[in-house]
């Protein structure tokens, strides 16, 4: 029983540090995940200013991600929706609705200049390794000159321990990087695309809880217009959540529809005797137009998980 014991103790721990290290958390120096890099690396090598099928880009990434096509064509559609460092052409899908992407075989993608600009790919700068069967080279991680893991965010659970990075806006970001190189202080707070309100006073610098709300547009008293989604919301799922409350007779409408395409656009309309100001707190209490999100900043550093701070990274 020793014998097993120890065999299963050393297996489990060489599984955890695999799943840590190459698959669910983010590297401090690129802020991307092993396969994150490997589409990018793979986008590189492909790049001739064309774009190229995502079903080919998949196939070329099998080579270096010993992992399944589905995984790899998932991660990729993720990463070219942030709009940071590969180009879309085609449905990828919609944020605010939550639509999945078309077949592999029918969008495509390319490098864009951002990811030339910002990811130094010299083998001088940038150490290369061998790939899992030992044929080809691949970055063991990039040199990036922004801080990557604020800017596309990530999200992943290993073996006991998680990371949430809210992504924030660019802008912002580099405008922080200037007032770093000056030693001045700043403050700086995540910015998601689909909108939304967030409460940051439980927010510590990258760590802790948000609370995030839909944006209401009650100007007409006999309607509520959802203009704007909380943090990791779509409108199907908000929309599923009203309905469940009615159902369950926390709120009182009388129909709802969701017009949204580009952008949020959730029109509920109220009965006979109901007004916005009426419904908004119930809204708010009894869906999902307000949850709580946790945020933790565990990222890979000198090849060990370590929670950081937004300043920090």
């Amino acid at each position: 029983m020793a014998f097993v014991k120890n065999l299963f103790d050393k297996n489990f721990i060489e599984y955890a540090s695999y799943v840590i290290r190459d698959r669910a958390i983010p590297d401090l120096e690129d802020g991307l995940k092993p396969v994150q890099r490997r589409i990018l690396h793979t986008l590189f090598e492909m790049d001739d200013g064309r774009f190229q099928k995502v079903a080919n880009v998949v196939g070329r990434v099998m080579k270096y991600h010993p992992h399944g096509d589905a995984s790899i064509g998932g991660a990729l559609v993720v990463l070219a929706n942030k709009g940071i460092f590969i180009e879309r052409q085609g449905n990828f899908g919609n944020p605010f609705t939550g639509d999945g992407a078309s077949a592999p075989r029918y969008i495509e993608c390319r490098i864009r200049p951002l990811a030339k600009e910002f990811l130094v790919t010299n083998p001088k700068v940038t150490h290369y390794v061998p790939n899992y069967d030992g044929r080809s080279q691949e970055p063991e991680v990039y040199r990036a000159k922004i801080p990557v893991a604020l800017i596309i965010g990530a999200e992943g659970i290993a073996v006991g321990m998680s990371t949430k990075i809210l992504p924030y806006n660019i802008r912002e970001v580099l405008e922080a990087e200037k007032h770093a190189l000056r030693g001045e202080s700043f403050q700086i707070y995540p910015d998601v695309p689909t909108g939304g309100l967030i409460d940051v006073s439980g927010y510590n610098d990258g760590n802790g809880k948000i609370i995030t709300r839909a944006v209401f547009d009650t100007s007409d008293e006999k309607k509520i217009i959802i203009t704007e989604l909380p943090v990791d919301s779509t409108s199907d799922s908000l929309l599923n959540s009203i309905e469940n409350a009615y159902k369950a007779g926390k709120i009182k409408i009388s129909s709802i529809d969701d017009y949204t395409t580009d952008h949020c656009q959730i029109e509920i309309k109220l009965p006979r005797g109901v007004y916005a100001k009426d419904v908004v707190d119930s809204l708010y209490a009894y869906t999902d137009c307000e949850k709580s999100i946790s945020c933790q900043m565990l990222v890979i550093r000198d090849n060990m998980p370590q929670v950081m701070t937004a300043t920090a990274i």
